[in-house]
């Protein structure tokens, strides 16, 4: 049994590479979602006015990793209180969003959120939105498992490894291994 999730908290790249070392989650697939353009390309997308965000695609075992969890290392990964930004990523693909796929997963977001902000861990509000989940286009191929292939390139080193390495410590019990 799988479901599906598709998320975007900045650069495909970081939340990949981070939900990617779970236990139950069985595949990640970077792409673009939430526009108005059809099978939009990488330079479409940097450009901000296609209305699509950078969003990962998310096969999961909820038997394994539910997808309340999922989402709590979706919001450790990333910073839901920036629109549109995620440190120097600035522009509307680069928005915090979570896509959701069925009437549970809106109100299971929904609640998390509320939670969230009632608890005040980020000392500004979330701002995360949350919309039922449109046409997924997949990513060019070079950014599939693009930090995997990629942990030495500038932009993995300073942006992306201090997220995983953020996620690994904090869902340390959770990892698919733990080396």
């Amino acid at each position: 049994m799988t479901e599906i999730a598709t998320l975007g908290g900045g650069c495909f790249w970081c939340v990949e590479a981070a939900l990617f070392q779970l236990k139950g989650v069985q595949t990640t697939t970077s792409g673009y979602a939430g526009g108005h353009v059809s099978n939009p390309d990488y330079r479409q997308i940097c450009g901000g006015d296609t209305g699509h965000a950078e969003v990962v695609r998310i096969e999961f075992n909820p038997e394994v990793i539910d997808y309340r969890t999922l989402l709590i290392a979706f919001f450790t990964a990333h910073d839901p209180t920036t629109r549109n930004r995620q440190g120097n990523d600035v522009g509307p693909q680069y928005r915090s969003v979570i896509f959701t796929h069925s009437p549970n997963q809106d109100l299971v977001a929904r609640e998390l959120v509320r939670e969230l902000d009632t608890a005040g861990h980020w000392g500004s509000p979330i701002v995360t939105e949350i919309l039922p989940a449109p046409t997924f286009w997949k990513a060019e191929g070079h950014h599939q498992e693009y930090f995997a292939n990629n942990p030495f390139q500038p932009y993995c080193l300073a942006v992306v490894a201090p997220k995983v390495r953020k996620l690994r410590e904090t869902f340390r019990d959770r990892l698919k291994s733990n080396d």
